[in-house]
């Protein structure tokens, strides 16, 4: 089978919208008649009142990569292998850093699965999904992604001048994220600018509308995904006025402000998500998935600086060098790491990793002292608490072993932490530990959204709350592939009509193969690298 699409259009059976970041919280609100504004979302509305939706609890972490991937393997962080969004690796005497990509995810995609399969698929914008194999029959836009690379990691090659030649209007700077715009931004986020940062974001989910769009229309892949973005990154710097708890009663100036282009992003997303599920046609089955929810963050955690308060680290002595300067200014733990025991890697990881010494004289513990030595830290992180309230910042600490497990399990942090309100700690070498926001910003909540319309799917409203890993095994049901025997999820019965599912009962298929992988012609330079990091700390995951 060629990688160039078909000629003869196929039916598209399954349409998969990911919303990253979308919540109830939001999405519940776009979908009710809200005063002065109407409904924001009807189309939405009218697809939720037909089907059956749940809240979908993410990764014990609950972040972009480790969570995209359990949705698009059907397995958890432990067995594909994804933790975060930066990969380290410890060698003692330093630690090293680089940025996870489709070549780490140790375990087969619904992608792979229905390119072997011959069932047509196309995947637009997700995360961690360059490069794509040589084999791989289907098309691939990938996410994440600056734009000098999006031309060679678009599959097949020929897909990218396609879109570049016959959709109006097509700027790949826009499609994919244009660092010097955005860090720009970040740099004059005062009142005044927030409004233009979020209306920044407006053009580029368009220009991902015009791709998924050509695309459904054009080749009609039995399986179209695609995934918008800007839920997430609207909410990380605009939640106050999108939180139904922290918007004034009747906003007014910047306030007023930022709530119309917060609806006017929606209000352009049913637009989008409308004309899709009308272009794939009324047989089409319609599922939505989000990696994560959302919710206030408002204090900051900096957790490196506790730790060595603790003892557990000690800072790098700064000898006033210009590459001593330039690694306090990073976003990296800038630690001795000859007197370092424990410390947090990176603020994402919301985990710390604790230094065992591989034969003695090496820096980190004893192998044999390591559960005393965490059973004592987990105390200490449990003693934290809020300087106003006096209450427990640090809720729950998550064992790898217990959180974590499978193949990959000693790649995830020691310990992580759940925070009471959820929030991303830092890793800054600045006093006071624990510091309140001068105002909440939005950060990750576990549970975030799954709700599915169209022929087949029951009208159940709101059910049981369901797995990340459950979307995998539903979306390849639907498309009639049978579930692989390695996938952890499961196809949840109530998302289905009785009679439908009678007739089209789960099939239990063979396990996944091993993923096939080939060689970047390229790698991201240093330049381009610290470009991801500072998205990273622009959408809040670095203070």
């Amino acid at each position: 089978m060629s990688d160039t699409p078909s000629k003869t259009k196929t039916a598209t059976k399954t349409l998969f919208i990911g919303l990253d970041g979308c919540t109830y919280t939001v999405l519940d609100q776009m979908t009710r008649e809200l005063p002065g504004t109407g409904i924001t979302m009807p189309f939405m509305k009218s697809l939720i009142e037909r089907g059956t939706r749940a809240k979908l609890r993410s990764t014990p972490n609950p972040l972009t990569p480790p969570a995209w991937c359990s949705i698009m393997t059907g397995r958890s962080p432990g067995e594909h292998g994804v933790f975060d969004f930066i990969r380290a690796e410890d060698r003692g005497g330093e630690v090293y850093w680089t940025l996870y990509d489709a070549r780490d995810i140790d375990c087969e995609t619904i992608w792979s699965i229905c390119s072997r399969k011959n069932v047509s698929v196309a995947a637009l914008n997700f995360p961690l999904t360059a490069p794509a194999a040589e084999n791989f029959k289907g098309s691939i836009v990938p996410g994440f992604i600056p734009a000098k690379h999006l031309r060679r990691n678009t599959h097949p090659r020929e897909l990218f001048e396609r879109i570049k030649t016959e959709i109006p209007g097509f700027d790949p700077k826009e499609l994919a994220w244009d660092f010097d715009k955005e860090k720009q931004a970040m740099e004059s986020l005062s009142a005044d600018e927030t409004a233009k940062w979020v209306r920044y974001h407006l053009p580029r989910e368009a220009q991902w509308f015009k791709v998924a769009e050509f695309i459904l229309d054009k080749d009609r892949p039995e399986f179209m995904a695609v995934m918008f973005d800007g839920t997430d990154k609207i909410q990380h710097q605009a939640w106050p006025w999108l939180d139904p708890a922290l918007l004034p009663d009747n906003p007014q100036g910047h306030d007023k402000q930022m709530r119309e282009v917060c609806l006017e992003y929606f209000r352009n997303l049913d637009g989008y998500i409308e004309r899709l599920v009308t272009l794939a046609g009324a047989d089409t089955q319609v599922f939505f998935a989000s990696d994560h929810g959302f919710t206030a963050s408002t204090y900051v955690l900096r957790i490196n600086a506790f730790l060595e308060e603790k003892g557990y680290l000690a800072w790098a002595h700064s000898d006033g060098s210009d590459m001593a300067i330039r690694r306090e200014a990073a976003d990296f733990a800038n630690l001795d790491w000859t007197r370092t025991t424990a410390y947090c890697r990176t603020p994402s990881s919301n985990g710390i990793h604790i230094r065992v010494a591989e034969k003695p004289g090496d820096p980190g513990i004893r192998p044999e002292d390591y559960e005393s030595f965490r059973d004592k830290l987990i105390h200490d992180l449990k003693s934290l608490r809020h300087p106003r309230t006096g209450a427990p910042i640090v809720t729950d600490v998550l064992k790898r072993e217990v959180h974590f497990p499978g193949r990959h399990m000693t790649r995830a942090c020691d310990l992580t932490l759940v925070l009471s309100d959820h929030g991303f700690v830092s890793i800054k070498n600045l006093k006071p530990c624990v510091v309140e926001r001068p105002q909440a910003i939005g950060t990750h909540h576990p549970d975030g959204i799954f709700i599915a319309a169209g022929p087949g799917i029951a009208a159940n409203g709101m059910v049981e709350t369901r797995r990340i890993v459950d979307v995998a095994p539903t979306l390849l049901h639907s498309l009639g592939l049978p579930v692989p025997a390695d996938f952890e999820g499961e196809v949840p019965a109530s998302f289905f009509d009785p009679d439908w599912l009678a007739a089209h009962p789960v099939k239990k298929g063979a396990r996944t193969r091993a993923p096939q992988r080939r060689e970047l012609d390229e790698e991201m330079d240093a330049g381009e690298q610290k470009q991801i990091i500072e998205q990273l700390q622009m959408l809040g995951y670095m203070e």
